[in-house]
């Protein structure tokens, strides 16, 4: 089964995270996730999570510790994806691949509906006494 490299980025502000709906079109449509994308050759995954954020979201990002590092089958391929909390001195308000951007109370993530192999992350950091966003809140 074919394998996919993807990062994504979790960015936090105060007890909300930033999530994202896939636009019409795109694959996963409607569903929610961390924005961010491919690993391409060569890069690692911090740097391709920079270079995602940037083409996707308009902004530059500082990668911070990782959250999750999971891999999902999804359909005929695999996505290994792995979570990072992010800093940003802009906030995110457009993006190219999504309809729109919502900030989340934390407590609240799981009543979205969430892509599949975004569900591991999500998991974590609504987990009674997650450590993952200390010194993020």
């Amino acid at each position: 089964m074919p394998r996919i490299e993807v990062v994504a980025a979790v960015f936090v502000r105060g007890s909300e995270v930033l999530a994202c709906k896939r636009a019409p079109g795109k694959s996963a449509a409607g569903k929610w996730e961390f924005p961010g994308g491919k690993v391409d050759d060569g890069e690692t995954p911090e740097l391709a999570l920079v270079r995602e954020i940037r083409e996707e979201l308009g902004v530059s990002i500082s990668v911070g510790d990782l959250v999750d590092r999971s891999v999902t089958s999804v359909g005929d391929v695999e996505i290994d994806l792995a979570c990072y909390l992010v800093s940003s001195l802009d906030i995110p308000t457009t993006s190219t691949d999504h309809d729109e951007l919502r900030w989340v109370p934390i407590t609240s993530l799981p009543s979205l509906e969430w892509a599949t192999p975004d569900l591991p992350a999500v998991a974590i950091l609504v987990s009674p006494g997650s450590n993952r966003l200390s010194g993020q809140l």
